[in-house]
């Protein structure tokens, strides 16, 4: 019995040196091999794996499951928002104007309770994911929006004159809305459509992403 428990653990331990020899010298993971190994190839197809495609495969499969992957991803090779390729998302024409969280726009003035509260309940905020306003029938809260000359816009927001392809972007300030915007009719890319709801978490999700934040500090300088 003792002969045959020792014998058991050599081939344990022999099995598990393997395995790290085998992890050494090809920078995989047993996983992975396991998945190539384990792939049927359809009649006449040739997997044609090497190892450097089942390294960018192991990648792939560890990426984070972001909220918005695809898009930080993006971020990460940005140096201009506006020359990119916006093409593969759905466009709508809009009326963009610009508002601030103070008395010419809401009426409140620092020291109310609800100054700086969006109607999704979120903190008004100007970073790489900005609030904006918008008619929750035409951009429901939480949908985001490329806005092109002002960067990602989060649906958080509602006004009494935001009706139907008209959207308001925030600002700090009057000077800022009128010397970065004003009002222009512009082409909108639609990231991805809300449901209606839109929570402080998210938000800051969004723009605290690890993988953004060289980008996000470059972007908050010049803001």
């Amino acid at each position: 019995m003792k002969l045959l428990i020792k014998r058991a653990c050599m081939v344990l331990l022999f099995s598990l040196a393997l395995v790290t020899t085998i992890e050494f010298l090809t920078g995989l993971q047993m996983k992975s091999l396991a998945m190539m190994m384990w792939k049927t190839p359809t009649p006449g197809e040739h997997s044609g794996h090497t190892v450097n495609t089942m390294k960018e495969m192991e990648e792939k499969t560890e990426e984070p499951d972001t909220y918005h992957g695809n898009i930080l991803r993006d971020l990460q090779q940005l140096e201009d928002l506006d020359k990119q390729d916006w093409s593969k998302y759905p466009s709508k024409e809009v009326v963009a104007t610009g508002y601030t969280a103070g008395v010419e726009s809401t009426g409140k003035e620092p020291g109310h309770p609800s100054y700086g509260i969006t109607y999704s309940g979120v903190q008004v905020t100007r970073d790489v994911y900005s609030t904006i306003a918008a008619d929750p029938d035409v951009f429901p809260l939480g949908t985001i929006l490329f806005i092109p000359g002002y960067g990602y816009g989060v649906v958080a927001d509602t006004g009494s004159k935001i009706k139907g392809n008209r959207i308001d972007l925030y600002y700090h300030t009057v000077e800022d809305v009128y010397n970065e915007w004003g009002k222009q009719t512009v082409d909108v890319f639609i990231i991805e459509e809300g449901d209606g709801n839109l929570t402080e978490e998210t938000l800051k999700s969004l723009n605290e992403e690890e993988s953004i934040q060289v980008f996000r500090q470059n972007f908050l300088k010049k803001k």
